[in-house]
């Protein structure tokens, strides 16, 4: 039986809730929200306020118009930073970041906006004094991930938010590894802009996300086009969420996601990252016992999320992953992970390294067969 441990990447299986609502909203209601007065349409207009609404009750967001729904994390990080930072602006980033936001800023520098990126310790822990000591007079957003897709370091968010908050810079958190595993309060943690994926811990469907922007932002927004209100103008709608929300929504997925955050309710938000630690706590003990096997980030289970990073000797990562999934029919992630700058600052680069990730559906004979497949594999 195969075995799947690349819940990093996505989450699977998703729990038989999302299925059923995914379906059951394709066979229902087939019609666009916001495009009609019948029924059909008002139907699926409930469905997504119903979820924008848990979206809003989970992250602890004042308004769930402010809620703007995406087909992903990149896509969220991407309207943030283009909406915000203009030719002459600076912004703060880490070296653990992925490329959904590494590439984009790439551009705006282009476009004159400079950038500083913070250096990480080789466990991918940032130092948030670090990040206060760039800070400029044209600072204008400061952006992180909440935990590292490559080790699963977790960032001090509390301590950055705080530090945005005082000195009036916008504070941007990509959380396409956390939501859904770690606690996050918008208010709390002093969060602008929240940008989440569905499909990793949320539980929800591939092509479903969704961004927070506070009240007050200036944010340009990155598509336009039909929204179903104002329609009689050439120009976006000025009010949330339908600035941002140009073009058909992808309902089903919508509808998906929602039962996924509804799952995580109801199991709860910390057993649900117990069971997740538990196993990769396991994995990392029993991995430095095996000669031959390096692990990368914090030997800390508790101080990352439930990715585990390894090589095994001098084998290339690829060639690790091959073994896995062939002859043991075991699914990881290798190469660089869409995070060269990560591979950089924990010295993997360019080859990178093997990630297994584990998911809240993985069992214990699962960990059992992956650490016995990589003992064989260095024997």
């Amino acid at each position: 039986m195969s075995i799947y441990l690349d819940n990093a990447a996505t989450s699977f299986p998703k729990p038989e809730a999302v299925y059923t609502a995914v379906n059951y909203t394709l066979q229902k209601y087939g019609s666009s929200p916001g495009r009609g007065g019948h029924k059909m349409s008002m139907q699926t207009d409930r469905i997504i306020f119903d979820v924008r609404e848990r979206i809003a009750s989970f992250f602890n967001i004042p308004s769930s118009s402010n809620v703007i729904f995406t087909f992903n994390v990149t896509m969220g990080i991407n309207l943030a930073l283009k909406g915000i930072l203009k030719a002459g602006d600076h912004v703060i980033t880490s070296s653990m970041e992925h490329n959904s936001v590494m590439r984009p800023l790439k551009r705006l520098e282009k476009e004159g906006v400079a950038k500083t990126v913070v250096k990480c310790s080789k466990e991918g822990f940032l130092n948030p004094n670090d990040i206060e000591k760039e800070i400029k007079s044209n600072t204008k957003l400061i952006v992180i991930t909440h935990a590292s897709n490559v080790v699963g370091t977790i960032m001090p968010i509390q301590d950055v938010g705080e530090i945005a908050r005082k000195k009036g810079i916008v504070f941007l958190l990509d959380a396409a590894q956390s939501a859904g595993l770690l606690p996050i309060d918008v208010q709390k943690d002093n969060i602008d802009i929240l940008a989440c994926t569905g499909h990793k811990s949320l539980f929800g469907p591939q092509g479903t996300g969704f961004l927070y922007i506070k009240d007050g932002l200036d944010v340009e927004p990155l598509i336009e086009g039909g929204t179903g209100s104002n329609s009689e103008s050439d120009e976006m709608p000025d009010f949330l969420p339908d600035k941002f929300q140009g073009g058909t929504l992808n309902t089903p997925g919508i509808a998906g996601l929602g039962a996924g955050i509804e799952f995580i309710q109801k199991e709860g938000l910390q057993k649900i990252r117990n069971k997740e630690l538990h196993f990769a706590a396991e994995i990392m003990s029993e991995f430095k016992k095996i000669k031959g096997v390096k692990l990368y980030g914090s030997p800390n289970p508790a101080e990352r999320v439930s990715v585990v990073s390894f090589n095994i000797g001098e084998k290339d990562p690829a060639e690790v992953g091959n073994i896995l999934n062939e002859k043991y029919d075991i699914m990881s992630r290798v190469g660089l992970h869409c995070a060269p700058n990560a591979h950089r600052t924990i010295g993997t680069f360019p080859v990178g390294t093997v990630r297994v990730s584990v998911g809240y559906f993985n069992t214990e004979e699962d960990i059992e067969r992956l650490i016995k497949a990589v003992r064989d594999i260095t024997s």
